[in-house]
Formats: structure tokens, C-alpha cells, sequence
């Protein structure tokens, strides 16, 4: 079997009740918020006494205990700071929570209040990075649950997974945004459980491996996945490919026009048949019965032994489910809520708000395809498939910021865009616009006088390129990010809440999201914006994504300067370190 990507960072894996034996687990460690979350919230509590955990905290910890999950806690504790309790009093409380809770891994606590601008108060990250030193792990392999934006914030900015779990302190706001929400701590640990067994092939609720029925007595030697639509698709569901390829011969990728580009760059796939799909394309040709039948003979060319059909959540699998079938490909997998008759061997149902990679890869593991150890369900892509970076850009640490989208509803508003190149070079940032051969008007706009101009310099290899030395993206909820987020690129979120950011938003990777998660276009799935002025985006101000960049710990590689200055061109990396903000909510802890 060949290995054309890259090495993985190898993590043993673990033989536990959810990951099942010798899988690999979605997480090693949940990291916990202590007041509100673990506890009722007592403002400033320094008496041990008033420690209360919250209903079926105990046992809802010792789930993730028994599942071979590390705990850990990070919590702010600006009372210190404030004179309102001392150290030995902070260090009491602690304790009494682990007499009535049980043992916590690490203990992170943020003594700072608002005022210091520090590197770990939430919704800073320092203490999730801190809590994942601590436990052997990085951030990407963590997830943090708790009660208010700051939590979910600081889990973004660190590149964890997060669950909000909502309180009568809780804003509405912070509740939509939140990617994931659980209705208190049980339900979260649940979820958590839950998309660790889905990423096994296990049902939620079944502890140990069972067979998977009808799968093949041997592996197969070609399987055709399939995933038809647009850059962005294709490539958050390479770990699915991935996970096939890791068991199959040979691996054959069906794709649109808008995914070819996006699939020469996915690791695991050793031929590529481009074909448009009338069922799946946003603006599709009229079916053509001749058409159809070339397109049931060339999948009968693959000569697959199965097929494994991943679409997005409001597309439907069955069509082609039905060609696959005219063709003789003898076993086909894909996940329906329709009723599939006779066209599907293996019909997966999963709840709604998965990601998107682990959408995918819950099919492929029920299919019987999972990530072999020292894989994980990270987006990649094959560097050795990306070209230099064009001339003009200077050493490694610019930001790229791309405004533009195949869906309009989704691309950051021109003006915004321009003030947001003004203001981030101002404070001494290098910035390259980027966009494709149609958006050269687009990116001359924003570019301006400061900033780099690349469009029409960057097909998607050639993005990569110039993302795989910038510092940050700044983007609307488009292909791009998702591509930052194969390349390890820290992503400033301008998110259209048309889709769900816990199933579209950067996945494994420091991000901040921006903009009104709760504007009217929310769940409309519309590709043109259907309120006048985009005012879900339109309202942010360039200095929140200025702060953001701060927070992602990007540093300006040139002194502040007036703007309308020419853009500062270095020759190497940017030095210095992590300059620390504070974004946000204040809270009283």
C-alpha cells in the first residue's frame, strides 16, 4: 500500500470503551471550566463550604475517567488579583472540588483580572495550551465545556473543540455562536462520548466493537469515494479519504469541476474522475439522459468492489446511490434519512451538528474504514503538490486576508475588506490579498495602496503557497479557510451564519470567529444574502479583527505607521513573541 503523504505525528492509541480496540480517540483530555460549569457559581468564593457541584457532575466525570479521557480544569480566578480571597483559600476551594469530584489531571488558574492583558485569561488561551503541556497533548486533541463565550473563545483561539453549556449567566449571543451546545454537563460529556464512538464505527450507545453488517471477509481492492461539490467539500473530507485509503488497494475519487483542484491535493487518492452531478451542483445543467448513461459506463470502468458516497448535510446520497447500482458496484455506503430500499448496503444516521470532517468520517468508520493509528481526523494535504510561493511577499508571518466567495452570501463585504487591510497594515502588518482570475477587480480594491495584490496569482495550489508562510487568514466561511486549516494556519472567521459554524467553521485549528451569529440570513443556507446591507458581517469593525490577530498570537513584523504608507516588505521571519489581549466579555471571575 503506498504512502504519499506526509509522516503523522504518531499518538498511541488507545484501548478504551469508546474508541474501541486499538482506535485511536477523537480526544485525549476534556478541560473543564470550575464555576458555573463544574460548580454553582459563587462570585469570588473563597470558602470550601460553599463548594456545590452541579446535578450529576460526579458521574458524568467518571464517564470520561472510564473512557481513558485526561481532565483537567482552567478557570479564571480574578478575586486574587482583586484581594478577595488568598492563595491558600483558592487552593481550599480547589480541593473540596476534588473531594466531592474526584481527581482533575491539571489545575489551570488565571490569578489576573481584566486589566492585565495576560496571555491566560479567558479568552486568551494560554491556559489551554498550558493544561495541554501538562497532559502530554496539544490543544487540537482537547476539548474545553463551559458556561459563557470566554470558555468556547479561548478553546477557538487554541485550536480545541468546545461545548457551551448554557446558565442563567450565559448571554443569548454567546449561545449562538457557540458551535456545540448541551443543555448542561451530562448531555455534554454524552455528546462528547458520542462523536468519539460515531469516528470508531460504533453506535453512541454500544460500549464495545461489533461487526458492522455486511462488510467484505477481505478488504477491497478499489473503492470509489465519492464527493461532489465544491473545494471547500472535498477537503474536509480528506481524513475520511484517508481512512479508506488506509485500508483499500486503490482509491478512486468521483468529484465536480469546482473539487478537482482541491482533490490533486488529498492525500490517500490514486485517480481522479471529474464529473458534474445535476442533483448536487449549486447551479446545475438540465439532466441529460446520454449524459447519465456515459456517466453509468465510466463508473463501470472503476470496476470498484464498493463505493462510499459522502455528501453534505442537505444533500441526498441516493441518486447516485441508483447509477452505482446500474453500474454493478456490488456494495455501496452512505448516509440517508430517506428510505434507501435496495440501493444502499450500509445506511448511516447520525444526529444533526456533526463537523463536517467527522460527519465523514463517521461514515467511512461505518463503512469499516477508520484512521489507523498515528492518524487523526486533522485536514491535510499533499505539500509536495504545492509550488513556491509567488515573489513579493517577504520572509514568513504576513497575514492573507481573501475576500471573496463562489457564494456571495458568504464573502466578506468589499468595503469591510478594504478598512481591514488599512487598519491591520497600520499597526505594522504585511498583508496579502488573494483571489482568483474573475476577482482581480476585487482584489485591487481592497488591496489599496497597503496591501499585496495577488489576485489572479492564486489557483488553489498556489493559495496554499502563499497560506503555508502567512501568520493568519482572514476570510469569510469559504474554501480558503478550510485549507488554512489542512496547512495548520490560524483562521480570523468572518462567518456567515447561513450555515453552522460547529459543522462549517475552522476545524482543528486556532480560530476567532466574527460576526452576528444571530442575524436574521441564521440556518437559511442562502447563497445570496437575503437582508439588505450583509449586516451580519457588515457590522464588524477592523479593530476586532486587529485584536483577533493579536490573540492568535500573530506579531506585526514592522512598527506602527500612518496609513497610506507603503507596506513594509521583510526578508525573513518576524521576531518577538505572543503579544497578550483581551477580547471580549469581562467576566467577574
Amino acid at each position: 500500500m503506498r504512502r504519499d503523504a506526509e509522516p503523522y505525528q504518531r499518538r498511541p492509541g488507545r484501548d478504551d470503551p469508546v474508541a474501541g480496540q486499538g482506535v485511536p480517540a477523537l480526544y485525549d483530555a476534556v478541560l473543564l471550566d470550575r464555576d458555573g460549569t463544574l460548580v454553582e457559581d459563587v462570585p469570588y468564593n473563597g470558602d470550601p463550604d460553599k463548594v456545590r457541584p452541579v446535578p450529576g457532575a460526579r458521574a458524568a466525570l467518571d464517564r470520561l475517567r472510564a473512557a481513558g479521557l485526561r481532565l483537567g480544569v482552567v478557570t479564571n480566578q480574578s478575586g486574587l488579583a482583586r484581594g478577595l480571597f488568598s492563595t491558600a483559600q483558592l487552593r481550599a476551594v480547589n480541593a473540596r472540588v476534588e473531594q466531592l469530584l474526584g481527581p482533575f489531571d491539571t489545575w489551570q488558574c488565571c490569578p489576573h483580572d481584566e486589566r492585565a492583558g495576560c496571555a491566560c485569561r479567558k479568552p486568551a488561551p494560554g491556559m489551554v495550551h498550558a493544561a495541554a503541556r501538562a497532559l502530554g497533548t496539544t490543544p487540537d486533541r482537547c476539548v474545553l465545556v463551559g458556561d459563557i463565550g470566554a470558555d468556547l473563545a479561548a478553546a477557538d483561539a487554541a485550536g480545541a473543540a468546545g461545548v457551551l453549556v448554557p446558565t442563567a449567566a450565559t448571554r443569548a449571543a454567546e449561545v449562538a455562536a457557540a458551535g456545540h451546545v448541551a443543555v448542561d454537563l451530562p448531555a455534554a460529556v454524552q455528546l462528547i462520548l458520542d462523536r468519539a464512538a460515531l469516528l470508531a464505527g460504533l453506535s453512541p450507545h454500544r460500549p464495545v466493537p461489533a461487526p458492522v453488517a455486511g462488510l467484505p471477509s477481505r478488504r477491497p481492492g478499489t473503492v470509489l469515494v465519492v464527493r461532489s461539490d465544491s473545494a471547500g467539500d472535498v477537503l474536509v473530507t480528506g481524513p475520511a479519504v484517508r481512512a479508506v485509503a488506509a485500508h483499500a488497494e486503490r482509491v478512486v475519487l468521483l468529484c465536480g469541476p469546482r473539487g478537482r483542484d482541491a482533490a490533486a491535493l488529498l492525500p490517500g487518492v490514486d485517480e481522479i474522475v471529474e464529473w458534474p452531478l445535476p442533483w448536487i451542483d449549486g447551479v446545475p445543467a438540465p439532466v441529460d439522459p446520454g449524459d447519465i448513461g456515459r456517466l453509468v459506463e465510466r463508473l463501470r470502468a472503476v470496476r470498484a468492489d464498493e463505493a462510499v458516497v459522502f455528501t453534505s448535510f442537505h444533500q441526498s446520497a441516493l441518486p447516485l446511490a441508483l447509477l452505482l447500482r446500474m453500474a454493478g458496484t456490488p456494495r455501496v455506503s452512505a448516509i440517508s434519512d430517506d428510505y434507501p430500499g435496495s440501493l444502499l448496503d450500509v445506511r448511516h444516521r447520525i444526529p444533526d451538528g456533526l463537523p463536517e470532517p467527522e460527519r465523514a468520517l463517521s461514515l467511512a468508520a461505518a463503512a469499516g474504514f477508520t484512521l489507523p493509528d498515528g492518524d487523526d481526523p486533522r485536514l491535510r494535504i499533499r505539500t509536495d503538490r504545492v509550488p513556491p510561493a509567488p515573489a513579493g511577499l517577504g520572509g514568513p508571518g504576513y497575514l492573507v486576508l481573501h475576500p471573496g466567495s463562489a457564494v456571495p452570501s458568504r464573502a466578506v463585504p468589499p468595503e469591510l475588506a478594504a478598512r481591514i487591510v488599512r487598519v491591520l497594515t497600520a499597526a505594522g502588518h504585511r498583508v496579502a490579498v488573494t483571489g482568483g482570475p474573475d476577482e482581480t477587480a476585487l482584489t485591487a480594491r481592497v488591496a489599496g495602496d497597503t496591501g499585496i495584490d495577488l489576485g489572479g496569482r492564486t489557483g488553489l495550489a498556489e493559495l496554499a503557497a502563499v497560506l503555508a508562510g502567512a501568520g493568519a487568514l482572514v476570510v469569510g466561511n469559504t474554501g480558503p479557510a478550510h485549507l488554512a486549516a489542512a496547512l495548520g494556519v490560524p483562521v480570523v472567521s468572518l462567518f456567515a451564519p447561513t450555515v453552522g459554524y460547529g459543522q462549517w467553521g475552522p476545524y482543528r485549528v486556532p480560530a476567532v470567529r466574527l460576526g452576528d451569529a444571530s442575524a436574521p440570513c441564521r440556518d437559511t443556507r442562502a447563497t445570496i444574502c437575503p437582508v439588505a446591507g450583509h449586516p451580519c458581517l457588515s457590522a464588524v469593525e477592523p479593530g476586532r479583527v486587529l485584536d483577533a490577530v493579536r490573540l492568535l498570537g500573530v506579531v506585526a513584523d514592522a512598527p506602527a505607521r500612518p496609513a497610506g504608507s507603503p507596506p513594509t516588505v521583510r526578508s525573513g521571519p518576524p521576531s518577538g513573541g505572543v503579544t497578550p489581549v483581551t477580547v471580549g466579555r469581562g467576566s467577574a471571575r
